[in-house]
């Protein structure tokens, strides 16, 4: 038997196996979509009454929730620009730190930004044993071990750092409040971990962000705010935009703690808890596999996107909105004046049944679809190119 069929064996087997209750699992690789496929090869193949710990850090991308839009959440405009390496508007000009993945993930919640200063844990735990807080405040314990005593876990079930100047009495123990715990009008937390949940008929999977010391701090507002989100009516959730701060701790440190940690939680310290490593060769596994190259799929991607209305103004006095289910363009509405319904008469069988997916550039596919061309619809194009681009989601 190979090293990598070995090591393989050894994890399906570790990971299926009733006798190991307590688990704990560390990525070697940095690919945003093969670390989620294994986290959810985790959930689904884990007995059900055991606690897995799962850590891995991700290459600069932006993660989405299941039933999130992405036109209404991220920057695709400056995603778009980068990957094709053209000249994009001022305001969707991208950054300069490279190619930047988008992912759709299989659990709720709102938009992230990772990268490699970003250290992302997830539990899968039993069903019955699942609340919202109780890995968070795991993860506050370690933080406060380290000597971040201004981490809390707030009322959304976020880890913060709070931002009060004045250092007054508080209960160590307690998780939920700090000495530096502000009033109302005192100066704002800083959020350093956002969650999101997945739950099954027996098993509970909680994973979240923690942002140790992201080189890109500055720059995650530019991906995670949308030019189109005040032309949008969706359906699905909508992000909560807080101010972000890094914690400022070295990531090995941290993993090593958080494992310390989790092991006394679930009482594996006595038993030495044995931490494997897992990466490329975790594709070998078909589940694995079936779920890596589902999730790069234009399908997941752009058409699982809830019910929505874009809304815009490409001529004077002429509202048009396009509904759009699932990436399928359904109905096209206009209001104004008879020239807005002349041109309606032309874009509605053009655009209606299109699959947003299957556009590419839109100046092109326009052009291709509407005969006559009057040179009006280059607004048209315009608007739609800004508001709803589709970037691939492989470098072309």
């Amino acid at each position: 038997m190979s090293l990598a069929r070995r090591a393989l064996s050894s994890f399906s087997e570790r990971l299926a196996d009733p006798a190991s209750k307590v688990q704990s699992y560390i990525s070697r690789s940095r690919d945003p979509y093969l670390n989620l496929s294994i986290e959810d090869h985790i959930l689904r193949t884990s007995p059900p009454d055991s606690t897995v710990l799962f850590l891995y850090t991700n290459r600069p991308c932006v993660v989405i929730g299941r039933n999130q839009n992405p036109w209404s959440e991220v920057n695709l405009g400056i995603l778009h620009a980068a990957r094709q390496g053209k000249h994009a508007p001022m305001d969707t000009e991208p950054p300069a730190i490279g190619d930047v993945d988008i992912v759709r993930r299989r659990s709720g919640g709102g938009a992230v930004f990772h990268d490699e200063g970003n250290v992302n844990w997830s539990i899968t735990c039993p069903r019955t044993q699942f609340t919202r807080d109780k890995h968070a405040e795991m993860v506050v314990r370690t933080l406060r071990k380290l000597g971040v005593d201004r981490a809390r876990v707030n009322e959304r079930h976020d880890i913060v750092l709070d931002q009060g100047l004045k250092r007054h009495v508080a209960d160590p123990q307690d998780t939920h409040a700090t000495a530096y715990t502000a009033h109302e009008g005192g100066p704002r937390p800083f959020k350093v971990s956002g969650s999101a949940y997945k739950l099954t008929r027996a098993r509970a999977l909680h994973h979240a962000t923690t942002l140790l010391a992201s080189p890109n701090l500055h720059i995650i507002p530019q991906y995670l705010r949308s030019p189109a989100k005040n032309f949008i009516q969706a359906k699905g959730v909508e992000s909560v935009s807080s101010p972000v701060g890094n914690i400022g701790l070295d990531i090995d440190t941290f993993q090593e703690r958080l494992q310390e940690e989790f092991a006394a939680m679930y009482d594996a310290g006595a038993k030495r808890l044995t931490v494997q490593t897992v990466g490329e060769e975790q594709l070998s596994i078909p589940d694995v596999k079936k779920g890596y190259e589902e999730l790069m799929t234009d399908d997941w991607m752009w058409s699982q996107t809830p019910q929505f209305t874009l809304t815009l103004q490409p001529y004077a006095g002429v509202d048009m909105d396009i509904n759009v289910h699932h990436g399928i363009i359904k109905a096209i509405n206009a209001k104004g004046s008879r020239y807005g319904t002349d041109v309606l008469d032309k874009i509605r069988p053009a655009l209606v049944g299109q699959r947003l997916q299957d556009v590419g550039d839109w100046h092109t596919f326009l052009r291709s679809r509407i005969h006559p061309w009057d040179d009006g619809f280059d607004i048209l194009g315009h608007h739609l190119e800004n508001l709803i681009p589709i970037p691939k989601l492989t470098k072309s």
